[in-house]
């Protein structure tokens, strides 16, 4: 695979951690250089200092690390998996149907995602090099990016809300658009998203419930790798909080704004997963599975798995091998 050196700025804007895969005068698209081959960042110019960015991000411990010399605004939506942003002494985390609005003022940060996938989109303006007024690109759109920056961010790095109808439209379509159309759509549906995003209210906030400090945020990864390590084990929350020193309920707390799940669902889920493989690479019968991860009942066992699966364990047997 040809690849190709990415530019100082490229870096600045998507991470030290990346290499050209294929370049345009309008799209490049980046792969992350610490991760499979099916994580790419692509990038396409849309109007001067603004892009739209797809991120589809399948890897463990991926960290995008970014540092800026300019004034960059942010808008990102999440589709799939989670995003993490961290900014000062506080992360904020986006789940499916979240918009996050970002104002960077020349500073480092990093961009994670705590589950492993993603897939989302980002309009990143360089506030620097677009216009202040995009009427120059249609007379009625005066709406200015600066203006989105101050109205979101002029007293907080991030602004997070639900995207209602309006938003979730716009950026539906993003997800869906022809080869042959995308310059022109791209151009229209930016515009769009501005101006929605001028009229959005500020009451949309949920800053509060997407934000953690970043010693809680340590925390919950901290707890997410003792349950990952211990995951046969029958683990309760006061054990936990015996284990590392601090209250049940901010364990809890912590970790449900990080990894969008409870401590309980977290350890049921994987369980269950881990219980499919042995279904699938294992001739172990199923009471015996269930025995591993702690079930002495097959009906309780039975009824977890298809919680979390869709399908009974000997259904999923059958169905996937």
């Amino acid at each position: 695979m040809l690849t190709h050196t990415p530019t100082t700025l490229e870096k600045s804007m998507y991470g030290e951690n990346i290499e050209v895969v294929s370049r345009e005068s309008d799209c490049t698209v980046y792969r992350m250089t610490d991760a499979p081959e099916e994580s790419r960042i692509t990038a396409y110019t849309v109007f001067p200092g603004i892009q739209i960015v797809y991120r589809n991000i399948h890897s463990p411990n991926c960290r995008i690390r970014q540092k800026t010399t300019n004034v960059i605004l942010e808008i990102s939506h999440c589709r799939e998996g989670r995003l993490e942003y961290e900014a000062d002494d506080t992360c904020c985390y986006l789940m499916p149907g979240d918009i996050a609005i970002l104002h960077r003022h020349c500073a480092d940060y990093s961009t994670l995602f705590p589950l492993n996938h993603y897939h989302g989109i980002s309009v990143i303006v360089d506030l620097s090099e677009t216009p202040r007024c995009l009427s120059c690109f249609l007379a009625d759109v005066t709406v200015s990016p600066h203006d989105l920056a101050d109205k979101f961010c002029s007293d907080r790095p991030f602004f997070v809300a639900r995207s209602g109808p309006g938003i979730e439209h716009i950026f539906s379509e993003l997800y869906q658009v022809p080869e042959e159309l995308k310059q022109g759509y791209f151009k229209v549906k930016v515009l769009e998203l501005m101006l929605f995003l001028s009229a959005l209210p500020m009451d949309t906030d949920e800053t509060p419930s997407r934000s953690c400090p970043r010693p809680h945020v340590v925390l919950a990864k901290n707890v997410h790798h003792y349950l990952t390590e211990h995951i046969s084990d029958r683990i309760t929350l006061e054990q936990l909080s015996s284990v590392f020193h601090i209250s049940g309920t901010t364990i809890k707390n912590s970790f449900r704004t990080v990894y969008g799940v409870s401590v309980y669902n977290f350890i049921r889920t994987k369980k269950m997963q881990m219980a499919a493989e042995l279904l699938l690479h294992s001739d172990l019968t199923i009471m015996d599975i269930a025995g591993q991860f702690g079930y002495d009942n097959a009906s309780k066992f039975s009824g977890a798995f298809k919680d979390v699966l869709g399908l009974s364990p000997s259904e999923y047997r059958i169905a996937r091998k």
